[in-house]
């Protein structure tokens, strides 16, 4: 059983929530892991607890730092947005499905510059991010930018210090479209940044480039909307400056290949005229043996619960929930490879 003392509420509104226990028993279902779904993560927290009596505790760490919580079996679930292997699912004997996706977006702190309103292509921000160009009216910005009245003000780049899913995506799609990157420093969770400030967390991140002109960052866009920070238009696979929009996370998705093992994917600088260039995917990690049968169905009744009406409560977060039918049912299928101690199924069609 994962142990109640070792993961706080998410927010106090949910610790002021009735006890009352689910059907299987339960009253609380814990998780904990990456930053990138903690805003979804709260939002359908407070509508299961009020359908379900079940509480969902999350603990927005990171990660790297939700998997080890798993491992070490002090969560019931992690989230991540770096997906595992086969390989390291088979040594650590764990199950992976994918929950919500979402667009990563650079956000902007410049003088005079507004959301939207300043254009980037891929190469461009990763010589950002190298330290390569370290000022806003240098040429590289002023030709994407003829029309704007750039600033002659310093640029300072703020990325993660911890491990960070987030990262991972970010760094695979800077080493799509950038040979340098590509070589060094390459697609990581945590590695050694060329250039910039190191802050914790999507929270850190969007802390930081609000309180900082001249700032730029990478963070998932439900973060960009509640700290009122600028995003950028990026040009994509297809040469088309876009947004991100629900809209180009689902054209981003509509290539997404789900029958490697895993469910592994990186939707990152795909075709479409609409598509966003940087996609997320947050995936759900669970053991396939549970020591807990009632915690296991808990967590389980959970998730199923996400797919089939997590898209309701998430206007304004800008999260795309991965509701389609046939990918929901493989998914589900895969939960009869979870055991309890006795080797009975926990989990049957319900």
């Amino acid at each position: 059983m994962a142990n109640r003392f070792l993961v706080s509420t998410f927010a106090l509104l949910l610790a002021a929530m009735p006890a009352a226990q689910g059907a299987d028993g339960a009253s609380e279902v814990i998780g904990a892991g990456a930053s990138f779904p903690a805003p979804a993560m709260e939002a359908w927290g407070q509508s299961y607890a009020r359908e379900s009596g079940v509480r969902l505790s999350y603990r927005s760490v990171g990660s790297s730092e939700g998997i080890r919580r798993l491992t070490a079996r002090s969560v019931d679930f992690a989230m991540t947005d770096v997906p595992m292997t086969l390989a390291e699912l088979k040594q650590d004997d764990l199950l992976q499905f994918p929950i919500v996706a979402g667009a990563i977006v650079p956000v902007v702190n410049v003088p005079g510059i507004g959301d939207g309103e300043l254009k980037l292509s891929g190469e461009v921000l990763a010589d950002i991010f190298l330290g390569k160009i370290t000022r806003w009216n240098m040429p590289a910005i002023k030709e994407l930018n003829a029309d704007r009245d750039l600033p002659d003000l310093p640029i300072t780049v703020v990325h993660r210090s911890d491990g960070s899913g987030t990262t991972f995506v970010f760094t695979y799609y800077l080493s799509r479209v950038s040979a340098q990157w590509r070589d060094r420093p390459g697609i990581a969770s945590r590695l050694r940044w060329p250039a910039g400030v190191a802050v914790a967390g999507n929270e850190g991140v969007s802390t930081t480039v609000h309180d900082t002109s001249g700032a730029i960052g990478y963070v998932e866009s439900a973060y960009a909307t509640q700290y009122n920070l600028p995003t950028v238009q990026l040009r994509n696979a297809s040469g088309r400056f876009s947004r991100a929009s629900d809209q180009g996370v689902r054209a981003a998705l509509a290539s997404a290949n789900w029958t490697r093992p895993g469910f592994y994917e990186v939707p990152v600088n795909r075709n479409g005229d609409e598509s966003w260039p940087i996609v997320g995917i947050s995936f759900a990690l669970v053991h396939k043996i549970q020591e807990d049968r009632s915690d296991a169905v808990a967590t389980l009744k959970l998730l199923r619960w996400i797919y089939q009406h997590g898209a309701e409560g998430l206007h304004g977060l800008h999260y795309v929930t991965l509701d389609d039918v046939g990918l929901v049912d493989r998914v589900e299928s895969t939960w009869a490879q979870i055991r309890d101690g006795k080797d009975h199924m926990v989990w049957t069609t319900r």
